[in-house]
C-alpha cells in the first residue's frame, strides 16, 4: 500500500495484481505462470519470483512455498522496473 501511496499511477495496476492473486488456486510454478505469463522464477534454491506490473513498469519479488493445499507468498520488494535493473547488477534480487 505504501508503494502504491507514493506511485499514484499504479493504484490499478497493482489492484488488479492483487486480484489475480486473491483468486489464483496455484498448485506448481506452472500454473503460475498461466496466470502471470511474464512471471520470472530465481534459481539457485531461491524460490522467488518476479512480477511486472503494470506493463513492465514495475516489479515485485516474491519469496513461495506451495504447501499441500495453498501456496503461500512473501513480497520481498516492490519497484520501478529501473529500480530492480539496479538490484540485479549487484545481484541483491535473490537476497533482498
Amino acid at each position: 500500500m505504501e508503494f502504491v501511496e507514493n506511485h499514484g499511477n499504479s493504484s490499478n495496476d497493482f489492484d488488479k495484481w492483487l486480484s489475480l492473486i486473491s483468486a489464483a488456486n496455484w498448485q506448481t510454478t506452472e500454473d503460475v505462470s498461466k496466470t502471470f505469463t511474464s512471471v520470472d522464477f530465481l534459481g539457485n534454491g531461491n524460490n522467488r519470483m518476479i512480477f511486472n506490473v503494470g506493463g513492465n513498469k514495475f516489479r515485485i519479488i516474491c519469496s513461495y512455498y506451495f504447501g499441500q493445499n495453498f501456496v503461500r507468498l512473501y513480497v520481498k520488494w516492490i519497484g520501478t522496473h529501473a529500480e530492480y535493473n539496479q538490484l540485479c547488477k549487484t545481484g541483491k534480487q535473490y537476497i533482498i
